[in-house]
């Protein structure tokens, strides 16, 4: 079973994936903050609320995304996040950036990585 959590040493990655994965949610409709820390933690269950809420705040203060106050819920106002102009840029730059990886990465054939090969290969390559 693979294993679908990043290492703590991934963590430049892992916020560029979070900002990309954040910005995509806004962009479909508004979103209320809870509902986007909701979803991200079914993909990436380590990441922390207050993860979260900086990404959606940082993105707000770089004018990526924007706030709608709303009172639909019939409690307390609820800040529900879009994407901007500036965030639709960011949000394409950054698939553009993943999907450059990604060919490379195919390219050179980790498309087809097998950890046992690898393993085999050492083992061959301690024989020499």
């Amino acid at each position: 079973m693979a294993n679908n959590r990043f290492s703590s040493s991934d963590a430049q990655i892992k916020k560029g994936i979070l900002e990309t994965c954040v910005l995509f949610m806004i962009s479909e409709k508004p979103t209320y903050g809870y509902d986007v820390m909701k979803t991200i933690k079914q993909y990436f269950p380590e990441v922390n609320e207050s993860t979260i809420y900086a990404i959606l705040r940082r993105l707000y203060t770089d004018n990526c995304a924007d706030i709608t106050l709303s009172n639909d819920s019939g409690g307390p106002q609820r800040k529900y996040y879009h994407i901007t102009d500036k965030g639709i840029l960011s949000l394409e730059n950054n698939v553009v950036s993943w999907k450059r990886i990604n060919d490379v990465l195919t390219q050179m054939g980790l498309h087809e990585y097998k950890q046992k090969n690898l393993l085999d290969r050492r083992c061959d390559f301690a024989k020499l």
